[in-house]
């Protein structure tokens, strides 16, 4: 059922989004040039890895995430509009609308077992962790978030987070973790704690 709903409420926004992400698409190319998109390999259900596509919002080279960031790319970041190209991925299957958001692959052993169970459901574009903080929270914060979602997920829990969602695409928050372009490497030590 989620998977339908999911599919269903893509489709029929989808005369809203896709002009929106040809436009945003559009303005990266004219300001920033190529590429227009940003492809980083992620995990997905049970850890499975796919290629997560976004709009670019950095300049490519050297430099941390903060000093390549564009000033058109950090417009992006602050609407979501860089995220749009995810809805892609949720026709396709590898995402959902609401889950724990995909995170890089190369995560994956550095979770703990508990940590490790926010594979249990498919990613998502907007989760329980990105109305409680975003990138504010701590990673043990965003995990226990997720996982919390795991165990109690529901279709009106989803409705929820969706609502809450756009509430916060008005007054965005928690965009990024202090001093950093988005959030700190997850680096955990030995017991698995950040």
């Amino acid at each position: 059922m989620k998977r339908l709903l999911d599919t269903l409420f893509i489709l029929v926004c989808l005369p809203l989004w896709l002009p929106i992400l040809a436009l945003a698409a559009l303005a990266v190319l004219i300001v920033d040039g190529r590429p227009v998109f940003f492809r980083h390999a992620r995990a997905g259900r049970h850890g499975v890895p796919f290629d997560l596509l976004k709009l670019r919002t950095m300049r490519t080279g050297d430099g941390t995430d903060a000093e390549r960031m564009t000033r058109l790319g950090r417009f992006l970041r602050t609407t979501s509009l860089d995220e749009l190209p995810e809805l892609f991925h949720v026709l396709s299957g590898k995402m959902s609308l609401v889950g724990p958001r995909p995170l890089p692959v190369r995560y994956l052993p550095r979770y703990s077992k508990e940590q490790a169970r926010r594979h249990e459901v498919r990613p998502g574009i907007t989760g329980w962790a990105q109305i409680h903080g975003r990138n504010l929270l701590g990673w043990d914060e965003k995990f226990a978030y997720d996982v919390w979602y795991v165990d109690h997920r529901s279709l009106m829990l989803d409705a929820i987070i969706v609502f809450r969602t756009f509430a916060q695409l008005i007054a965005p928050r928690g965009i990024h973790a202090e001093g950093e372009a988005t959030m700190t490497e997850f680096k955990p030590d030995a017991n698995g704690e950040e």
